[in-house]
């Protein structure tokens, strides 16, 4: 469970990072064929707590392993 939560979270966290500062969204989107979404998450008020909750989530579960 612990290493499952901790996958989550490194891979949130990467692909979030990856979004945040380089232009790998909107090829994602525009690819999966919600380019009209792009007004609306391709902000910083919508990715940047998305990569903040993910950093969150990835240290929390470091945090549980220490734990053990």
């Amino acid at each position: 469970m612990k290493s499952k939560l901790l996958a989550l979270g490194l891979g949130g966290t990467i692909l979030a990072a990856l979004c945040c500062f380089t232009p790998f969204l909107p090829f994602i989107l525009t690819a999966l064929g919600l380019s009209s979404l792009l007004a609306y998450v391709y902000t910083d008020a919508i990715l940047l707590p998305i990569l903040a909750g993910f950093l969150i989530l990835t240290g929390y579960a470091l945090w549980r392993l220490k734990q053990k």
